[in-house]
């Protein structure tokens, strides 16, 4: 190692973080990988973060801090990576605490996985006190998927990598345009777009980062993560890719998560061929102009690409069956989109 040149670089943006800046820094100059610096910017805060990080910077010269007028998390992040020398960008968010072993056993992930250009791991919500179902049923999906297959598989449901673990190949980032600011979440847009780009990503099966969480997330408060901004976020991408071209859809799940995806797509001017459920009660009806039919029927339309669209606990892994068993290729033929 090098001070000039070290395999990886930790961007981390912070604005009036000083709550909980010192555990977050502490986690990271505890690293048995020591091959890393932090670059921190200090997005505009007006707390003891300047004083806390000028305090780090005195006792570890891997540390060093940038400071800004409020720019936002987008930018303050593109301005960490435009310093970075790291061959491996990593994030860490100020609030957080990442196990001792997190840069290195993601650094040996890729070492061992040349073809994958970045990974996450495992997670654990924080303080239990603040903990939602929600957020556990999230962790838990998160922390089973593992394998590129499977975040190819799950990435048009949700983000399938945890941001604040991500450990990504520069080049790999460099090559997509880095961090952008589109009004929705700036971390499933880029893996969205490294995804498009072809490039493999995966999760280091342990459990290696303490996320917390609190009603002060930027997560909770800013539109940005708000449902119908993820939903922008999956649509856009959907249209760059598996829906371009003018191919239609269909949609199976005739509840409110299904039409309020087949609603964004036909605003988009995507047709919809059809919606497909479970309830025989709705077949036979019509929605936004599409028939209901039962899954037997949606099954014979070939060429639409096909989105399960349920938000059902289960059913998800009940509509893949069904289309997987009906000869239907996933990621090809149909996606899961909740």
């Amino acid at each position: 190692m090098t001070r000039d040149s070290p395999a990886v670089s930790v961007l981390m943006p912070v604005r009036d973080g000083g709550a909980h800046l010192y555990e977050a820094m502490d986690s990271l100059v505890a690293q048995t990988f020591g091959d890393f610096e932090v670059i921190v910017v200090n997005d505009g805060s007006v707390d003891g973060t300047a004083a806390e990080l000028e305090r780090w910077t005195s006792r570890d010269d891997r540390i060093r801090v940038l400071t800004s007028k409020p720019v936002g998390i987008v930018r303050a992040l593109e301005t960490a990576r435009g310093e970075a020398r790291g061959r491996f960008l990593a994030r860490m968010d100020a609030d957080d605490i990442a196990d001792p072993r997190r840069l290195a056993l993601q650094y040996d992930f890729l070492d061992a996985h040349p073809r994958v250009s970045g990974c996450g791991c495992g997670v654990r919500y924080f303080p239990e006190e603040h903990v939602r179902d929600g957020a556990r049923r999230y962790e838990a999906w998160i922390n089973g998927i593992r394998s590129p297959s499977g975040v190819n598989r799950a990435i048009w449901v949700e983000c399938p990598i945890a941001h604040p673990t991500f450990f990504l190949r520069s080049e790999a980032v460099a090559e997509v345009g880095g961090y952008q600011d589109h009004g929705w979440p700036e971390d499933y847009d880029l893996i969205l777009r490294m995804h498009a780009a072809g490039h493999d990503l995966a999760n280091v099966p342990e459990i290696l980062h303490l996320w917390r969480e609190g009603a002060a997330r930027l997560s909770r408060t800013d539109a940005r993560y708000a449902p119908e901004a993820f939903l922008s976020c999956r649509v856009h991408h959907l249209l760059q890719g598996p829906l371009g071209e003018g191919r239609p859809v269909v949609v199976w799940g005739a509840g409110p998560v299904g039409k309020s995806f087949a609603r964004a797509l036909q605003a988009r001017g995507t047709r919809v061929t059809a919606f497909v459920d479970l309830n025989p009660r709705k077949i036979g009806q019509e929605i936004h102009g599409a028939p209901v039919l039962e899954p037997v029927q949606g099954l014979e339309i070939r060429g639409p690409l096909h989105a399960a669209a349920v938000g059902q606990p289960g059913a998800r892994r009940r509509i893949e069956a069904l289309l997987e068993g009906g000869g239907m290729v996933p990621g090809v033929d149909f996606v899961a989109v909740a």
